[in-house]
């Protein structure tokens, strides 16, 4: 293996965890990310050859994982969604009751994260959770600038709005 060929592979390694987070995004299951990340870094390693010297091989995946999960999103639209009826048996046990609070909590935001538009809840992953600032997410996604901000600031209302428990939106908005 050539000195390129092991940088390469080096920081494919580097960007495991932020791309699995990013899938995770994407998808809003663990089971789909893991298969969305795998799809991914086959595609990414067949393509080897025509990955461009200098080209950001971060953006590079990040659109690859990205045009993947467009794929396999129109696809499920065509065949329709699977349910493991029996997947509640993966889940941990809790014990402790600030370990459920938290859970639950996280199962809250889980679940308004997962409500949230495609779109939105991709940019809201970008910027507020990996930390990307707004012209990478716009480089990433390959949207205008503009598009990325207006896209956070609607997605971060709707998440507020999710989030909110109906008695405390009734103090806030009095008739």
């Amino acid at each position: 293996m050539n000195n390129n060929a092991e940088q390469w592979r080096d920081h494919i390694v580097a960007l495991l965890p932020r791309l699995r987070r990013y899938c995770f995004s994407l998808t809003g299951s663990a089971p789909d990310a893991d298969d969305l990340l795998q799809n991914t870094i086959e595609k990414a390693l067949s393509k080897y050859d025509q990955f461009e010297q200098g080209t950001d091989l971060d953006r590079w995946m990040f659109r690859m994982c990205k045009n993947l999960w467009i794929d396999e999103w129109r696809s499920r639209r065509v065949r329709g969604d699977s349910v493991d009826p029996m997947d509640y048996k993966n889940e941990p046990w809790i014990d402790g009751e600030d370990i459920l609070v938290n859970k639950l909590k996280m199962s809250e935001v889980r679940s308004a994260m997962n409500k949230l538009q495609d779109e939105q809840r991709v940019i809201i992953f970008l910027v507020a959770i990996e930390g990307y600032s707004y012209k990478e997410a716009s480089i990433f996604l390959d949207i205008p600038l503009g598009t990325v901000m207006s896209r956070l600031a609607r997605a971060r209302k709707a998440l507020e709005q999710l989030l909110t428990p109906p008695d405390l939106d009734i103090q806030r908005n009095p008739l």
